[in-house]
């Protein structure tokens, strides 16, 4: 019990060291020196750094899954507008994390669509969990529910880290209200009360 306890002070330090400074800032000996250890302490519990900010990353997107998952929203279009909004929370409330676990390369990260319903990715599992519902109900057209749950994330994905980059310049309201109407727009296009259309675009 005293180990786990200490692994788990360990990686709650190399957290707080991730989301205050960035991933770089992360060293054991930094983290010993926070947790109150000597370094070599550490190496008990994670063989190197590598496997620190694994465990970090794990525990970061597990939590988040569980945070998202516990939305109850009856109706799945309003929860993607709530998950949307838990996202954006998210992201701009923790931005050295965010860009750790989304942008960054990193060993091991799950990857599109195998890892899908692994552990690392319960939080983008909540998504699809949600079109899916949309689906069998009706409110969105049938179609694969992976690639419609990527369709709806991704555009928010790409917008944050055009913000984070300095690429939009707005306050970060309008920022917000700005990944709303993205989402809005494609959820118009998938609802199954959506009119085609086809006509408006060229034949291939």
């Amino acid at each position: 019990m005293v180990e786990r306890k200490t692994a788990e002070r360990i990686a709650d330090a190399a957290l707080d060291i991730l989301v205050g400074e960035g991933p770089e800032a992360v060293s054991m000996r930094r983290v010993a020196g926070a947790v109150g250890v000597t370094p070599m302490a550490i190496y008990r519990h994670y063989p190197n750094r590598e496997a620190l900010l694994r465990a970090v990353a794990a525990d970061s997107l597990q939590e988040l899954g569980a945070q998202w998952a516990a939305r109850q929203d009856p109706d799945p279009v309003t929860r993607i507008y709530g998950l949307l909004t838990d996202f954006l929370d998210f992201a701009l409330g923790r931005p050295n994390l965010y860009l750790f676990l989304m942008a960054e390369r990193r060993e091991q990260a799950p990857h599109f669509p195998e890892d899908l319903h692994s552990g690392e990715t319960l939080a983008c599992g909540v998504v699809v969990t949600a079109v899916e519902q949309g689906m069998h109900e009706g409110t969105l057209k049938p179609d694969d529910p992976l690639e419609v749950a990527l369709a709806l994330t991704a555009p928010a994905q790409g917008l944050v880290q055009l913000y984070l980059g300095g690429r939009i310049a707005m306050p970060e309201s309008e920022f917000r209200a700005l990944c709303r109407r993205t989402t809005e727009r494609i959820l118009h296009g998938i609802t199954a009360q959506a009119s085609t259309q086809s006509s408006a675009w060229p034949s291939a």
